[in-house]
């Protein structure tokens, strides 16, 4: 399917995604032709004349069934579809070594790394603002909190979109499969300065990453 107007897809699951979004796009887009095509005609059909006296019709028990059947198995067919990749995204995290714990205030990202020892909450952990740095070809998961209101952190071209709660911790994940800088947007409106918040994801190769790595932690 095409997809020029989406942002360049660069996830393990962005096909999945754009596959649901493009059959619902086409759907509804259909949907909206053929009722906006049925009021023009009526328009025409039933305009006013002179001589013509409106005439009084109980409906079409067949057509009202028909009109909710068919939007019900559309929309039990869309269901069936988009389960299998809900499962995939939400529920089924892949094993890695790499987490990342996102904090969003207004109106930033504060990024923690944990240090040498693999543990959050103790002296060698790295805080950076407003970037994420990932190697490509590789899980990454993260822990989303907030401090102060709801945030959402999008990576469009992750297709990738979870809030971010007061009080609760949830884990998501993404696998970059294009080295590259990337838009991080907050996708909630969280207040005044909503739209200037805003980060940046950095897709290293595994080499780079390293690099990365060792020069924030000598």
């Amino acid at each position: 399917m095409l997809s020029w107007w989406l942002p360049e897809d660069v996830s393990s699951y962005g096909k999945d995604i754009d596959f649901l979004f493009h059959l619902i796009y086409y759907i509804t887009g259909a949907t909206f032709v053929l009722v906006a095509a049925a009021m023009i005609a009526f328009l025409v059909l039933y305009r006013h004349k002179e001589g013509r006296r409106a005439t009084y019709t109980h409906g079409n028990t067949t057509l009202e069934i028909v009109w909710t059947v068919v939007p019900t198995l559309i929309l039990v067919v869309l269901t069936f579809l988009s389960v299998p990749t809900w499962a995939r995204i939400k529920m089924q995290m892949p094993k890695t070594d790499l987490t990342v714990q996102v904090n969003a205030k207004q109106f930033n990202w504060i990024v923690t790394y944990p240090g040498p020892d693999g543990k959050f909450g103790t002296e060698d952990d790295k805080t950076f603002d407003n970037e994420i740095h990932v190697p490509v070809g590789k899980p990454v998961k993260l822990v989303l909190k907030a401090q102060d209101v709801i945030h959402s952190l999008f990576l469009p071209n992750l297709r990738f979109k979870q809030d971010a709660v007061p009080g609760r911790e949830i884990p998501a994940w993404f696998e970059a499969t294009k080295t590259g800088k990337y838009e991080m947007p907050c996708a909630e409106l969280c207040g005044f300065g909503h739209s200037g918040m805003r980060g940046w994801l950095f897709v290293h190769t595994p080499e780079d990453y390293q690099k990365w790595v060792k020069q924030q932690w000598q």
